[in-house]
């Protein structure tokens, strides 16, 4: 397993589709963030255990930063079949299948914990049948926990009339556009390598995501205050293409599953681990938290998000909450 470096044009000339009977193979693992992020930290324990448990059957390389190109690129070549394992999140996917975008919703979880129950669900195993099936691209699992979502800007945010007309990054998910419309922000669509750039010049008023990715992309050097709003508890996953997965024979798709599971694990317990560090690094940098926001304010305003997805199979929103409050 390496982390790996790669100039764009050179790194897309390597991705051949892999022929339907290949048994050995070689993955690369592909993200956005930094490599001080436990998403990549979690993408390097994923190599290790799949080239330890495969016994070297399957090579992985992880390529962190956007190296290999965007989230949007990295879609494109898992769908043609390209050897890549992408680090995924339910609102992607929600391109593919609408269900799945239930999973961000806002104020959907009480405790990270919760999600567990809609992994071990029937419901889950129907829409990861149904991307599988129809979209060529096999989950092969969610359980990464990405932490719950803060906001970082100029001011103190307590209520959502405190977001009115700000400005605020997004990721292209209409989700999060839902969500914060119906706080009253503006959301403003950025690939999160642009971000730093965009709020140090303007662009954005604020931006929005888990402690380690403010600390990890150094937010914190355009923007002095985190309002913890915990908006979304947000998880992520590696995908792969479907026809990749079928190539290898059941022992080794095991391998894959399992280890993306136990990485998974691993992830959560660095996310809950790095919590107080992070925010003493934070404060360090000379960061003010606002910790009295009025979560029952936000979760009131954000209700109505659940109703403006039409795609979506009736009654999920009530399926989903069933599971959970079971």
């Amino acid at each position: 397993m390496k982390t790996a470096a790669l100039p764009l044009a050179a790194a897309l000339a390597v991705l051949p589709v892999i022929a339907a009977q290949a048994q050995e193979l070689t993955l690369r693992v592909t993200h956005v963030l930094s490599t001080t992020e436990p998403m990549h930290l979690a993408s390097e324990r994923f190599a290790e255990l799949v080239e330890e448990r495969s016994a070297g059957r399957i090579a992985v390389e992880v390529f962190p930063a956007g190296q290999l190109g965007s989230n949007i690129d990295m879609y494109e070549q898992v769908r043609m079949g390209a050897p890549i394992v992408q680090i995924s999140d339910p609102g992607y996917l929600s391109d593919y299948v609408p269900d799945f975008g239930i999973l961000n919703g806002p104020y959907l979880l009480n405790e990270p914990a919760d999600f567990q129950k809609l992994l071990d669900s029937d419901w889950y195993a129907g829409i990861s049948d149904q991307i599988a099936a129809d979209h060529d691209i096999r989950v092969l699992t969610l359980n990464w926990l990405f932490g719950g979502r803060q906001i970082i800007t100029n001011k103190e945010i307590r209520t959502p009339a405190d977001l009115q007309n700000v400005s605020i990054r997004v990721p292209p998910n209409v989700m999060w556009i839902e969500t914060f419309a119906a706080l009253g922000a503006r959301g403003e669509t950025l690939a999160w390598p642009e971000v730093y750039s965009g709020l140090a010049s303007g662009v954005v008023d604020a931006a929005e995501a888990p402690l380690s990715s403010l600390w990890g992309s150094k937010l914190y050097e355009s923007a002095k205050t985190v309002s913890m709003t915990n908006h979304f508890i947000a998880f992520s996953g590696p995908i792969l293409n479907e026809d990749v997965y079928q190539a290898l024979d059941p022992e080794l798709q095991q391998v894959l599953t399992s280890s993306a599971v136990d990485a998974g694990k691993y992830m959560a317990d660095l996310v809950t681990e790095s919590q107080t560090t992070l925010r003493t690094d934070l404060e360090g940098a000379g960061v003010t938290f606002v910790d009295d926001v009025d979560t029952d304010a936000f979760r009131a305003a954000t209700e109505v998000v659940y109703t403006k997805f039409p795609k979506w199979t009736p009654g999920l929103h009530e399926t989903v909450r069933a599971i959970l409050d079971n």
